[in-house]
C-alpha cells in the first residue's frame, strides 16, 4: 500500500510525462542501438570474443536492477530511485563513450544497464503518481509505442552515429537528453513511498544473479577461451547450478520472493515463462548479429545495415499488433505461438543459408520470416498469465514473464556470441590469402578495401561463421514449438483482453519490465478498460445508483473529503489548489451543497454534514459497484487485498479521473 501522491497541475503533469517517456526512450534505445555499431567498435577496440558481452552485460544488469528497484522505490521513494537511476544511466553512458578497451566498455554497459532497469521499472509507477487513472491507458499506450519506435530506430541511429560522427556518440547522445530528464524530474516529480515497508528478497536476487552470470560466462568462455573440460568451466558450471538450486530453496521460504516457485506448479505459467525465455533468446540474438553479416558480407555501411534490418522489425511490429487485436476480439491465442515458433525456426534456418553471394532480397525475406515469428509469439505469455493467476500473484507472475524474457535475451546473445567467437578465427585462418595483413580482416573497412579475390574469401569466412551461429539457434526455436504445443487454451479475463487491444501488444512485447506489485498491475489493466469506455462513467454511475446529485456536486463532495482529510474541513483554495483555477469559480457549487444540507460552512471552511458524509459513502460505493462489474472475472470479494485495491481505484476514478484536470471546467461548474 502506498501513501497517496498529491495531484499536480496539467503543466507539471505534462512535463513529468515528457521527461519520463524521454528517459524510457533512452533506456529502450540502448538495448538495440549498439547492434549496428558493434562491428565498428570491435574494429577499433579489438576483443571480438567479448562482442556479445557488450549487449549481455547491459541485459543482465538491467534484469537484476528491475528485481530490486521497485522495492527500493517503496522503501525510499520512487522519485529518489528514479533520479538515482538517471544518474547511473548517465555515468554509464559517459564511461561507454570514453572506453578504450572492450573490457572497459563491457563494465560501463553494466552500469548503464543498472540505470536503464531502474528507469523502466519506476517510470510506470511515477506515471501513476501524476496521471489520473482515466487518462493512464493513453499514456501506457504511448510508452508501448516508445518501445516499438526504439526497436526500429535503435539500429538505424547506431548506424548514423557511426557513419556521421563516431560510435562513441551512440552513448554520448544520452548525456544532454538525460540531464534534461534529471532536471525536470528533480523539480516536478512528487515524492511518494509505501506506507508499509516491503520485504526485499536480497538472497534470492543474489543467487539468481550469480546463476545467470555464471551460466552466461560458461556459454561464452566454453570452447573459446577455455576448453569445455577445463577446471574453470566445470567449476563455474557446477557453481551456477548450485546457485540455481539454492535460489529455488530460498524462494520457497522468502517472505516476498522474487519469483514464487509455487507458480511453476501451474502448467500454464511454466509454459508461458519458457516461451518468453525462448522468444527473448531468438529475437535479440538475431538483432545483435545480423548487422555483422550485413556490414562484413554485404558491404553495407552502418546506417545502411540499420535500414536493411527493417524487414525483421516491421514483421515483428505488424505481427505483434495484429495478434493483440485478434486476441482482444476472439479470446483465442494458442495457435499464434505454435505458428510463431515454426516461423522463428524457419527464419533462423533461412538466415543460416546466407552466403557472400546471397542477394539482399533473399536476406530480407529471411529477416521478415523471423520477425513475423517473434511477433506472433510475443504478446501471448503475458496475456495468458494475467488471465490465469490469482490477484495476489498478478504482480510477481507478470514481472516473472518479463524477467524470463530479458534473461532469455541475455542468454541468446551470449550463446550466439560464443558460437561466433569459436567459429570465426578458424574460418578466417584459412581464408586470408598470403601477403594480406591479417589485421585487415578484422574491420569492415579493411575487408572491403582488399582486392576482389581476397575480399570474397574473407567475406565467405564471415558468412560461414554466421551460418553456424544461426543454425545453432534452430533447435532452440524447435524446442519452443514443443513448448507451444503444451500451451492450453483457457478463457481470458475481459480486462486483459481489453488491455492487449489498447496497448497493441507493443509495450509488453519489447521488454517493458512489469511491476511486482499486484495493485499497480491491476491499475494498468483497468486503465485500458476506462479508456475503452470512451466516456465519463460518472453520469452512468449516478443514474444507476439513484444518487440525487449532479456530477459536479458529487465531484465537489469528494474534493471536500480529500481536502479536509487531516483537519476535517477545507477551504475552496485547499479543495481546488491543484487545478490552477480561481477558487471563486466553485463558490456557487459549494453554496448549493450547503443549501442542500450536504456541507456546512464557517468562515470559508467547508465540512461534511451527517447527510453529506452518507452521500459521499454512497457515491464511493456506487463507483465500487461499477468497477466490480468490469472486474467480475477476478477474485472480487474473496480477496481482502483485491477489495482494498478496488476501493482505491474507486477513489481515484471519482477524484482525479473525473476532475477538472480533464479541462472541461464548464461541465462541472455549470451544474
Amino acid at each position: 500500500m502506498e501513501t497517496e501522491a498529491q495531484p499536480v497541475g496539467r503543466a507539471t503533469q505534462n512535463a513529468v510525462v515528457v521527461a519520463i517517456m524521454l528517459g524510457m526512450l533512452l533506456a529502450a534505445l540502448d538495448q538495440t542501438i549498439v547492434a549496428t555499431a558493434l562491428p565498428t567498435i570491435v574494429s577499433e577496440l579489438g576483443g571480438a570474443n567479448h562482442l556479445s558481452w557488450v549487449v549481455t552485460s547491459y541485459l543482465l544488469a538491467e534484469t537484476i536492477m528491475t528485481a530490486l528497484v521497485g522495492k527500493f522505490g517503496d522503501l525510499y521513494g520512487r522519485k529518489r530511485m528514479f533520479l538515482i537511476s538517471v544518474v547511473l544511466f548517465l555515468v554509464g553512458s559517459a564511461l561507454c563513450g570514453m572506453a578504450d578497451s572492450m573490457l572497459w566498455l563491457v563494465g560501463s554497459r553494466a552500469i548503464q544497464g543498472l540505470g536503464a532497469g531502474g528507469l523502466m521499472v519506476t517510470a510506470m509507477a511515477v506515471i501513476a503518481d501524476v496521471v489520473p487513472l482515466s487518462e493512464r491507458g493513453k499514456y501506457q499506450g504511448f510508452i508501448g509505442a516508445v518501445f516499438g519506435v526504439s526497436t526500429v530506430a535503435g539500429p538505424l541511429l547506431g548506424g548514423l552515429f557511426v557513419d556521421q560522427l563516431s560510435w562513441r556518440w551512440a552513448f554520448y547522445v544520452n548525456i544532454p537528453l538525460g540531464i534534461v530528464v534529471l532536471v525536470v524530474a528533480a523539480f516536478a516529480l512528487p515524492s511518494v513511498k509505501a506506507a508499509v515497508k516491503p520485504a526485499i528478497d536480497y538472497l534470492g536476487i543474489l543467487l539468481i544473479g550469480l546463476a545467470a552470470t555464471g551460466l552466461t560466462l560458461v556459454t561464452t568462455w566454453g570452447g573459446n577461451q577455455y576448453d569445455w573440460t577445463s577446471p574453470i568451466i566445470i567449476a563455474m558450471a557446477v557453481g551456477s547450478v548450485i546457485a540455481l538450486i539454492l535460489f529455488v530453496l530460498v524462494e520457497q521460504r522468502a517472505a516476498e520472493p522474487l519469483l514464487p516457485i509455487r507458480l511453476f506448479r501451474s502448467r500454464v505459467f511454466s509454459v508461458c515463462t519458457s516461451l518468453s525465455f525462448i522468444i527473448g533468446f531468438a529475437m535479440l540474438g538475431g538483432v545483435t548479429f545480423l548487422p555483422t553479416y550485413l556490414q562484413y558480407v554485404h558491404g553495407a555501411s552502418a546506417t545502411e545495415s540499420g535500414l536493411q534490418m527493417l524487414p525483421l522489425v516491421a514483421g515483428l511490429l505488424v505481427a505483434s499488433v495484429a495478434v493483440g487485436q485478434t486476441i482482444s476480439k476472439t479470446g483465442r491465442y494458442r495457435i499464434f505461438p505454435i505458428v510463431g515458433t515454426v516461423m522463428i525456426a524457419g527464419g533462423l534456418y533461412l538466415l543460416s543459408l546466407m552466403g557472400n553471394q546471397t542477394s539482399y532480397l533473399q536476406t530480407a525475406v529471411s529477416m521478415l520470416v523471423l520477425g513475423l515469428g517473434v511477433g506472433l509469439c510475443m504478446p501471448v505469455p503475458t496475456v495468458v498469465v494475467q488471465s490465469t493467476v490469482d490477484y495476489s500473484d498478478l504482480g510477481v507472475a507478470t514481472s516473472g514473464v518479463s524477467f524470463l524474457r530479458t534473461l532469455g535475451s541475455s542468454f541468446g546473445v551470449a550463446v550466439f556470441g560464443s558460437v561466433y567467437a569459436a567459429q570465426l578465427p578458424e574460418r578466417l585462418a584459412g581464408a586470408i590469402p598470403p601477403g594480406v595483413d591479417p589485421r585487415a580482416a578484422q574491420s569492415v573497412e579493411g575487408v572491403h578495401s582488399l582486392p576482389p579475390a581476397a575480399r570474397d574469401a574473407i567475406t565467405a569466412a564471415y558468412a560461414d561463421a554466421l551460418h553456424v551461429v544461426f543454425l545453432a539457434a534452430v533447435p532452440v526455436a524447435a524446442l519452443g514449438f514443443v513448448v507451444a504445443l503444451l500451451l492450453k487454451e483457457v478463457p481470458l479475463r475481459d480486462t486483459v483482453r481489453t488491455s492487449v487491444s489498447g496497448n497493441s501488444s507493443v509495450g509488453d512485447s519489447f521488454a517493458v519490465p512489469a511491476s511486482a506489485d499486484s495493485e499497480q498491475e491491476l491499475q494498468k489493466l483497468f486503465a485500458f478498460v476506462v479508456q475503452n469506455h470512451k466516456r465519463n462513467p460518472g453520469p452512468e454511475v449516478l443514474a444507476e445508483s439513484g444518487i440525487p446529485l449532479s456530477l459536479a456536486q458529487a465531484w465537489m463532495i469528494l474534493r471536500v473529503f480529500r481536502g479536509g482529510a487531516e483537519s476535517g474541513s477545507a477551504t475552496l483554495q485547499e479543495i481546488t489548489g491543484d487545478l490552477k483555477v480561481p477558487p471563486g469559480v466553485f463558490e456557487p457549487l459549494a453554496a448549493q451543497l450547503v443549501a442542500d444540507g450536504y456541507l456546512s460552512e464557517t468562515l470559508g471552511h467547508y465540512r461534511f454534514t451527517t447527510r453529506g458524509l452518507e452521500m459521499f459513502q454512497r457515491f464511493v460505493g456506487a463507483y465500487r459497484v461499477w468497477i466490480l462489474a468490469r472486474l467480475e472475472d477476478w477474485d472480487a470479494e474473496s480477496a481482502p487485498a483485491f477489495s482494498a485495491a478496488v476501493d482505491r481505484i474507486a477513489e481515484q476514478m471519482i477524484d482525479r479521473g473525473q476532475s477538472l484536470t480533464t479541462g472541461k471546467h464548464a461541465a462541472l461548474t455549470g451544474a
